[in-house]
């Protein structure tokens, strides 16, 4: 299949690109840039040098069987019925279609501009819409911090543990969260170091919790000294409070059958719980938990890479799905050990 990646110079482009050339179903054809017009990937992306493909600009995009789109947020819904009309799948990696009405991006966004094609957007997790991917002509991956959340508390979900329950939310997240023109708090001297919080309140991905999981969540985000990954801790205060049977239960039956959730819960050494450091560069979300009974609280653990789970990863095993692909095609990679500063 021919795909191309428009906004293929950013870092989750250059993701993109590297996991649609080593996917054995798909051929990369276009890679586009405005910034970089003719110039080859290599020079942006040193890891893709050995590519033989030069980036385009966005506006000579020619017709294609998928596109994935890593633009940032509003250019997807001003070129909309321009890429449904180029591609027979277009995969979307702003929020610009994750939500599923109007009302929510007039209250989480500035508005929508193409408010009539929101609901052919299917969002992106086949851990939750696996059912509704195949044949979507257009996918909504969704946000890293809502990716790294959901997963982490879907198994409660399903349970029916977090009906009435109080649910507090804590995200890690590494510089490339900020993309490739991430500003001043995303430079090297700025970041190095640092617990810095960035969104205590009002964080745009709750939209997506909310929708997702039908729940509540008290949501805040702080930026730290890592380049990729996204670990978020979950406290949880239930109604009633189960037991760790019962909880095991929940998250076994939630994803004993995904092929990109691991179960890491204290089963001792170094990474007895889930860290980002363990699932760099792959499309791996480890989920873990502990029972506190003295304070009546589960507290969940889940750790992803931003770039991969939270974005490209997520795109390209959507992408499978919808296409009838086996959906492990091009994410088999199971990461590295001992690697360093994620």
């Amino acid at each position: 299949m021919k795909v191309g990646v428009v906004g293929a110079s950013g870092f989750t482009g250059g993701e993109l690109c590297r996991l649609v050339d080593s996917h054995p179903e798909f051929e990369l054809t276009t890679a586009t840039s405005r910034e970089y017009a003719n110039k080859t990937l290599g020079s942006v992306h040193p890891n893709l040098r050995g590519l033989d493909l030069r980036f385009s600009h966005p506006d000579d995009l020619d017709s294609l069987d998928v596109l994935f789109v890593a633009a940032p947020h509003g250019v997807t819904m001003e070129h909309v019925e321009e890429y449904r009309d180029l591609a027979d799948l277009v995969v979307d990696l702003s929020a610009d279609f994750r939500l599923d009405s109007e009302d929510q991006y007039d209250e989480w966004y500035d508005g929508h501009s193409a408010p009539e094609h929101i609901a052919d957007g299917v969002y992106a997790l086949p851990e939750l819409h696996r059912e509704d991917l195949p044949g979507a002509e257009l996918v909504a991956s969704g946000g890293c911090n809502a990716t790294a959340t959901i997963l982490g508390l879907k198994p409660l979900a399903d349970a029916g543990i977090l009906d009435g329950a109080d649910v507090t939310v804590d995200v890690k997240v590494g510089s490339s969260e900020g993309g490739a023109g991430g500003g001043a708090a995303s430079s090297h001297p700025e970041r190095s170091g640092v617990v810095r919080p960035y969104a205590p309140t009002g964080h745009r991905h709750e939209a997506e919790i909310e929708q997702e999981l039908g729940v509540q969540v008290g949501f805040t985000a702080h930026a730290v000294d890592m380049t990729r990954g996204a670990a978020a801790t979950c406290h949880v205060y239930p109604e009633d409070l189960p037991g760790t049977g019962d909880l095991w239960q929940a998250f076994r039956e939630c994803y004993e059958d995904e092929p990109f959730v691991r179960l890491v819960a204290g089963s001792g050494g170094v990474y007895r719980y889930p860290e980002p450091k363990a699932v760099a560069g792959t499309n791996y979300a480890d989920i873990g938990f502990e029972l506190d009974e003295r304070n009546g609280r589960v507290v969940v653990f889940s750790a992803i890479d931003n770039m991969m789970k939270g974005s490209a990863g997520q795109a390209v095993h959507a992408a499978n799905v919808a296409l009838g692909i086996d959906e492990t095609s091009g994410l088999e990679f199971d990461g590295l050990h001992p690697v360093g500063a994620p």
